[in-house]
């Protein structure tokens, strides 16, 4: 198991786009605001480049309790981790679930804490393979 936590709150890229003109044509790109929330979360995660499945569990906690989709904080997540080079990719070969993850709100202490498992571990039994690989 793998487990660090990203210090900074967490924003989501799709309530955080904007349309600019490029070239004489609407783009649509993120907002500064998720923009330098990315940069200031990639040293928080570790160079792994994990290529095999697994479950990525996600406590988003939130400085207030506006309404947020937990699947827009995922996403933004997944592209954060692999970005970093915590994740080789983010398709469904790799990350075959996000089970546990949940939205909380610590007005002092805005943070994500992420906890990945290889998918087919267990929480009972654990080979020495998987150990392995995780440490």
């Amino acid at each position: 198991m793998i487990q660090f936590t990203i210090g900074v709150e967490p924003k989501t890229k799709k309530n955080s786009q904007q349309v600019v003109m490029i070239k004489g044509r609407p783009r649509i790109i993120q907002s500064k605001a998720y923009r330098d929330y990315e940069k200031a979360a990639l040293p928080f995660c570790p160079d792994l480049h994990i290529d095999y499945p697994v479950n990525i569990k996600a406590t988003y906690y939130r400085r207030k309790h506006h309404r947020v989709d937990l699947t827009n904080l995922e996403s933004a997540l997944m592209d954060i981790l692999v970005k970093a080079g915590t994740l080789k990719d983010d398709s469904v070969s790799i990350v075959v679930s996000t089970d546990g993850s949940r939205v909380k709100y610590d007005p002092e202490n805005p943070r994500t804490e992420i906890e990945i498992t290889e998918a087919n571990e267990t929480k009972t039994t654990e080979t020495t393979e998987t150990t392995e690989r995780l440490n």
